[in-house]
This record gives structure tokens, sequence and C-alpha cells, in this order.
């Protein structure tokens, strides 16, 4: 079995959702940088990637951000907690990311212009309802990409769907066009996570 293979299938078993933190561990924020931008590497639809974050490490901006979420211990514990916010006007920067394609020599300017042209004819027309969708598909690829590159380095984590999401775009002022999705907890374990089971690949995979 090939090296890269078996380290990343250790880091996939070693990934536990974690529910108790040392408080005492802090994790710099050019770390979390590091980390996000690693995470970024994710796929997302049309590559108009329509995630967008927010580190909370703030001790009064958490004690407010438990408030609307169940008051989970994991709130006051972890180094920083990741909002995940999903952007239901990604095609805004529709322009932006495939010049920056273009500029980087990943496609030529007639693939560049086709690209612009579809998206463009695409994004802004689908509903809401179906952009939030696609937002909130990416935001999961990226956030497991970043749980699974926080365990490579050290660090535990948990996901968070329990929140008020009302409360939360209130809380912090978001536009409409900004959908909070998932928060995540990233720190060091002060107690062992739980085990779980997993379904039978019988039950859940059919061969055609």
């Amino acid at each position: 079995m090939p090296e890269k293979y078996t380290i990343l299938s250790e880091i996939i078993h070693e990934r536990k959702s974690v529910r108790k933190f040392d408080s005492s561990y802090t994790i710099s924020r050019e770390e979390i940088e590091e980390m996000l931008i690693e995470a970024t590497e994710a796929p997302s639809s049309s590559n108009l990637q329509p995630w967008r974050f927010m580190v909370i490490q703030d001790e009064e901006t958490r004690k407010r951000l438990k408030e609307f979420s169940y008051n989970q211990q994991q709130l006051d514990t972890a180094s920083a907690i990741i909002a995940v916010i999903g952007d239901t006007e990604m095609y805004h920067n529709i322009d932006e990311i495939y010049q920056a394609n273009f500029e980087a020599g990943y496609m030529d300017k007639a693939n560049m212009e086709n690209q612009i042209s579809n998206a463009k004819a695409l994004y802004p027309k689908a509903p809401v309802e179906a952009r939030l969708n696609i937002a909130a598909f990416d935001a999961g690829l990226i956030s497991m990409q970043l749980m699974l590159i926080a365990k490579a380095k050290g660090y535990d984590t948990v996901t968070m769907g329990g929140f008020d999401k009302q409360q939360f775009v209130k809380e912090f002022d978001l536009e409409d066009r900004y959908a909070p999705l998932v928060l995540i907890g990233v720190g060091k374990a002060a107690a062992p996570a739980y085990g779980s089971s997993r379904l039978p690949l019988e039950k859940i995979v059919t061969f055609i």
C-alpha cells in the first residue's frame, strides 16, 4: 500500500468528533489561516468557491454565540470556532475567478470566455434555493477537508449544526446573500472522543 495512502487512511480513522477541548491551548491566527488556505483546495461547483468563514476566538463573542447554540460546551473550550457560511450569490465572483485561472495558465482565453459566459447564463438565473443547495454542498466538501487538515496537524475538531441560524445572521449582521451552515470547533482534545460504529457496506452500497 502506498505510504501516502497509509498516512491519509490513518488521519481519516483517527479523526473523531471531540466535545471537550483544552481551553488553555491557543492556535495562532497564522496557523488557522494556513489550514483555511489549504482547505480551499476543495472542489466547488464551477469553481465558484461559495464558502466564507468567520473565525471566532473572542470570549465575549463566544458567550453570545453559546446563547443561541444550545449551550454546547465546546463553544467555551475550543481554541477557535469556525463558522462556515455559504454565499448564495457566488456568481458575483465569476469574472475574478476565471480571469485568475487564465492568468495562472490554467486555461486559454477562449475557454475562459466560454466558461464565464456559461456561468453567467446559469447561476444568476437559478432560484435562491438551488443556489443555497449548491453552497451547502460545497461547504460540506471544504468542511470535511478542513477537519482532516486539522487532524493532520495534531488538532481535533467537532461540527455543530445545532444553532439558531436566523439569530446568527442577526447577531453578525450578515447580508441576505450569506447563509450560516455549520460551526466547526477546533483545538486540542481534553478528553477522548467517543467511538462510533458504521453501517455495513452491503447495507449502503449497490453494485450494478
